[in-house]
Parts: C-alpha cells; sequence; structure tokens
C-alpha cells in the first residue's frame, strides 16, 4: 500500500513532523508499505521545492508560493493537491485538519463529491484547534481563526477515518457526530531510546557532577508562569543545593521573567537556562536532570494533548512529577512510573520533587519504571500495526481504482 501523509508545516525548526508523523511512517514502511510526507515548508524556505530523506522516507517540499500570506495560500494549498496526487496513493493522511494541508484535502473532498475517483482521505489530529483550543494561543487575525474552527469541523465530519492522539480529543470528535468505529486512539509513541551522556552537558553547564538537578523541558504555554515561579522558590527553600536545568523556548519572553524572579527570590544562582536545544543533543541534556517536573494546568488544550515531550522524559528515564491532567493520566501509572498531582495544589507538587531529590534509590526506581512502561504500552510498532488496520477496515469500502 502507498501511502501520502499531508504534513501541517515544514519539518524544521518545529517537532510535529519529527515526533509523530516521521516514526509513523518509519514503522510503516518496515511493515512492506511506502509513505511519502507532503510538506509545506514555509517554516524552512529555503527547502523549498527540495525532496529530501527523513529517518529513510522520502519527503517531498513543496514549491513556495508568492511571499504574500493570502496570495501564497490558494497556491501551497493546490501545490499539495498535485504532489498528493502525483503519486497515486492508495490513501491520504492528513495531519492536522487546518491550513495549507487542511485546504488541499477540502479540494479532494469536493472532487470526490463532485463524482471524480480520488483517494480516500485520513485524518490525525492531535490538538484542539477550535473554540477555547490552540487558537487561542497564537496570534492569528479574526477571519483567521473562524477559518480554522471551520477547518476542523468540516474535515473531521467528512474523513473516512479519524486518527486522534489523545483521549480527550476521542471525546470531542465523537461529540461531533462521529461514529466510534471510525476512531482509532493513537497516541504519540516511542521508539528505541538514544542514550543521552548528561555528564558532559553538566559540565559543559557548570553543574556539579553531585548537584541534585530539576529538569523542565518546557515551551512555557502550558503552565502558569506564577506556579512555575513558586515551584523553582519553594524547591530551592528547602534544598538550597539544588539546580534548575530548564531545556526550551518560550514565545512570550518567559526566561526573562523567570531570572527576573530568580534574581528577586534568591535563586538565581540556581538557575541554569539552556534555552532551545537542537533535537539531536536534547537526549544528552534529558540525561543531565535527576527529577523532572511537567506542570500542566487544566485547560481544553492541555486536556486534548498528548505531549511529545512527556514521553522523551520518560524513555530517557527521568523521576516525573505531573500534574494529573488529561493524557498525563494515561502514560504515568501514579506512584509507581511517576507521581501525579492535584494541577492546584502548588504545594504537592514542590513537596513530591524534594522527596524524590532526596531518595535517589527512588528516583531510580521510577525512571526505570516509566520508561518501561511507556515501552510496554506506548510504542510505535504497535501502533502501526493497529493503523494499518484501521486503514484496511475502514478503506475497503472506498470506491478508488488503487485499492484492492
Amino acid at each position: 500500500m502507498k501511502i501520502v501523509f499531508l504534513a501541517p508545516f515544514g519539518i524544521r525548526p518545529k517537532g510535529t513532523v519529527i515526533a509523530r508523523m516521521a516514526p509513523v511512517a518509519v514503522e510503516l514502511q518496515a511493515l512492506g508499505h511506502e509513505v511519502v510526507i507532503v510538506a509545506p515548508p514555509y517554516t524552512n524556505p529555503e527547502d523549498s521545492g527540495k525532496t529530501e530523506l527523513v529517518q529513510g522516507v522520502r519527503l517531498r517540499n513543496v514549491a513556495l508560493g508568492p511571499k504574500h500570506k493570502i496570495l501564497a495560500v490558494p497556491f501551497l494549498a493546490w501545490r499539495m493537491f498535485c504532489a498528493a496526487l502525483s503519486e497515486k496513493p492508495d490513501l491520504v493522511h492528513l495531519f492536522k485538519p487546518k491550513g495549507y494541508g487542511g485546504l488541499a484535502v477540502m479540494f479532494l473532498i469536493v472532487l470526490q463529491r463532485a463524482g471524480i475517483r480520488l483517494p480516500p482521505l485520513f485524518l490525525d489530529t492531535d490538538d484542539w484547534e477550535g473554540e477555547g483550543g490552540m487558537n487561542e494561543l497564537h496570534a492569528y487575525s479574526e477571519p483567521e481563526k473562524r477559518f480554522y474552527r471551520f477547518q476542523e469541523q468540516w474535515i473531521t465530519r467528512r474523513a473516512v477515518g479519524v486518527s486522534v492522539a489523545s483521549r480527550g480529543l476521542e471525546r470531542l470528535v465523537v461529540e461531533m457526530g462521529l461514529p466510534r468505529e471510525r476512531l482509532l486512539y493513537l497516541p504519540n509513541c516511542v521508539a528505541t531510546p538514544v542514550p543521552g551522556d548528561g555528564r558532559a552537558v553538566r559540565a559543559r553547564l557548570c553543574i556539579a557532577p553531585d548537584a541534585p538537578v530539576v529538569l523542565l523541558y518546557t515551551r512555557f504555554f502550558e503552565f502558569s508562569q506564577e506556579k512555575l515561579h513558586y515551584l523553582f522558590s519553594e524547591i530551592f527553600r528547602q534544598l538550597p543545593q539544588v539546580r534548575f536545568l530548564v531545556v526550551g523556548k518560550g514565545r512570550h519572553g518567559e526566561e526573562a521573567t523567570l531570572r527576573k524572579v530568580a534574581s528577586e527570590s534568591g535563586f538565581d544562582a540556581a538557575l541554569v537556562m539552556a534555552g532551545w536545544v537542537e533535537p539531536g543533543e536534547i537526549p544528552h541534556y534529558l540525561a543531565a536532570g535527576d527529577v523532572a517536573i511537567y506542570p500542566f494546568a487544566d485547560t481544553l488544550v492541555n486536556r486534548t494533548k498528548c505531549p511529545a515531550k512527556l514521553t522523551e522524559l520518560l524513555l530517557a528515564e527521568r523521576a516525573v512529577v505531573a500534574d494529573r491532567v488529561g493524557q498525563l493520566a494515561e502514560y504515568i501509572e501514579d506512584g509507581s512510573s511517576g507521581i501525579l498531582c492535584d494541577p492546584d495544589d502548588w504545594q504537592e507538587m514542590a513537596q513530591r520533587v524534594v522527596e524524590l531529590l532526596r531518595s535517589p534509590e527512588r528516583q531510580r526506581s521510577i525512571g526505570t519504571a516509566g520508561r518501561r512502561y511507556l515501552q510496554e504500552n506506548f510504542n510505535w510498532g504497535e501502533a502501526a500495526l493497529r493503523l494499518v488496520a484501521f486503514y484496511g477496515r475502514l478503506a475497503a469500502g472506498c470506491k478508488h481504482p488503487l485499492l484492492p
């Protein structure tokens, strides 16, 4: 079977293609299928029109059109549509029901409804985009927000099948009226772990080999900044020898605010800001931490997310203390493979972190159990098998000349 994945944006610098699309594609190809990723490289314009291999999967970066955003929309969407069909696929799987890829499949759906025989369309959704969702976190204009809400509803209802990354999304899609038999729960999974050299990172960042390190791997928007400031202040109050290693970059200057609070609260010497890290370097930075915190506010966006960063932390055998919100409770067995806290009880999270920092043996036990639980219950190989069965069951009834 030949499958085209339509990407929501370019492969660089965002991580969705690497974190979700590429691993699924790799496992599908290991099962004997061919996958081609078609992407609009507006986030990496230097790759416009280029074809490359990503983890052994062919990725076609369509040629960019006019620089003006409004003018570029029909050009990029049409080029994605044409690139997808030129591969003569057995089916098309769109990742995220919005943007250029969303418009490309809207062309496909309209032509199908006009009687033209085209490949069946599947949709993958890993975020809630509409009302109360990711739309609210971006500086979109009001017309853009309305259009993205429309795309999410219109495409989801018309796809042959929908893969969802979280239980929260599963519930919302069912509420749209989509029958459960057309849904596949497909959370972010993991493959073989990449070992990290935490000692080298500690040396580079001037963190003592024996210092207890709290790790925060984040983009900052998933939690209250005041909560983060409280956690660091309270943990430092109880363990002045602690170091806070922050890996990731915010969108609105959160790092500068954190530095200011650290200076005012007295934990500035304990704060180590690594900033944005190249993907290949991330395992080494994760290995430099002892206990990872994962604050996660109880919002609609978070209840429907499937955080790949959490899977990376668990796969790296870090002892994770997280909030009991949405998909986090799917990935962690509380007290065994990680610690879950009430998202409104800031003191609870601080206390659990301190307890783990004071017990290296407990850290190791939880870290080992976290990786094992993740690999046993959330691995891409088994996920790909479920996806192939899903394709076969739903696509079999579609009238397409390339399908058996």
